[in-house]
């Protein structure tokens, strides 16, 4: 269900584009359709009204909880089933962020994700996407959306603009709190400069090393770290916000000095911010998160070097905070997930 299907609906009913808005305003903002000092009877023609407790209901089951899931930290994982019976996962975060899901799987195959393992079901719509948010926003309040849930937004291109372009306008979230997270595809930095709502963007590099990104982001275009840093360099300078660059640290593997060293070199002096996201570690997978001492102490080191770093705790550590792991365990028969939450007790 696309944004565009919903107001060519409304249209169909005779609704001009002052009633769409409002419509979809109040939805966004999971608000009922009677909120405000002017009442439907008073301001929307008559077609409209009689439609909209099936419009409303139907924009309601695009997306369901199927449960939810709190930690220690204030974040909730929420496992959202969409209309179809497919799910993905969408996680409220602390200071009223949410992160949401683009794609049911994903074609990307990052080899330390559980999303990546299942391959690509199928796109998430834009209806889809903001409906994520109108969800979460019947929990508690969302001032900032993430696209760095499920799935690779590049992926999903028209879907995921067409939503970022509703919740940065009637939808009440500020330009620069709806954060494109990407492991970097040219038309990104082709489409999104375009857009009347300009996104920040996160990058995830993962590494300085073009081999070994291709051994990480075994289907992620072949773009060399250092390109990938220029462009959004450029993004950075022409949307005057920095660009968040993403480094899941993985022991032993990308957490050396050489990439220290590799860091400096293609940050320092740049318009970003790098965000060092320890490992959330899973049965499943072969890969360990670092120490936490050591973690921060290369965060340190590179903010001594003139590179602004931030150590992220990873949210919902303890309630399958892993992209993915939700969602995989949903699926499992109960025998294993029995099994599973034993072995991460005993962890």
């Amino acid at each position: 269900m696309r944004i565009e299907t919903l107001r060519q609906r409304l249209r169909e009913h005779g609704a001009r584009p002052l009633h769409e808005q409002r419509v979809l305003r109040l939805w966004a903002q999971a608000l009922p359709q009677d909120h405000g000092r002017r009442k439907p009877e008073d301001f929307l023609p008559e077609a409209v009204r009689s439609m909209l407790p099936a419009f409303t209901a139907e924009l309601a089951g695009l997306a369901r909880l199927k449960s939810e899931h709190p930690g220690e930290d204030g974040s909730a994982r929420l496992l959202v089933e969409l209309a179809d019976g497919q799910t993905v996962e969408s996680v409220l975060l602390p200071r009223d962020g949410l992160c949401v899901s683009t794609q049911v799987g994903c074609a990307v195959g990052c080899v330390f994700c559980m999303t990546g393992k299942e391959g690509l079901v199928r796109q998430v719509t834009s209806g889809e996407i903001v409906a994520q948010v109108a969800l979460a926003r019947t929990r508690r309040p969302v001032k900032k959306v993430v696209f760095m849930g499920m799935g690779e937004p590049s992926h999903n291109l028209e879907n995921v603009l067409e939503a970022i372009d509703l919740l940065g306008t009637v939808g009440n979230i500020g330009h620069k709190n709806l954060v494109f997270s990407t492991v970097g595809d040219h038309r990104v930095f082709e489409q999104l400069p375009r857009g009347r709502v300009k996104p920040a963007l996160a990058l995830s590099l993962h590494t300085t090393k073009p081999d070994l990104r291709a051994e990480l982001l075994p289907r992620a275009p072949r773009m060399d770290p250092a390109e990938l840093v220029e462009l959004g360099e450029a993004y950075a300078r022409a949307t005057g916000y920095p660009i968040q660059y993403q480094w899941t640290l993985l022991d032993g593997i990308n957490d050396g000095p050489d990439e220290i060293e590799g860091i400096v070199r293609l940050l320092k002096g740049k318009y970003a911010l790098m965000n060092m996201i320890p490992y959330n570690s899973v049965p499943e997978l072969p890969y360990q998160r670092p120490s936490w001492e050591k973690a921060a102490e290369i965060a340190r080191t590179l903010h001594r070097a003139g590179v602004l770093t931030k150590l992220r705790h990873s949210a919902g550590q303890d309630v399958d905070g892993g992209c993915g792991q939700l969602r995989a365990r949903a699926a499992l028969p109960k025998a294993q997930r029995v099994a599973l939450h034993l072995q991460r007790r005993e962890a």
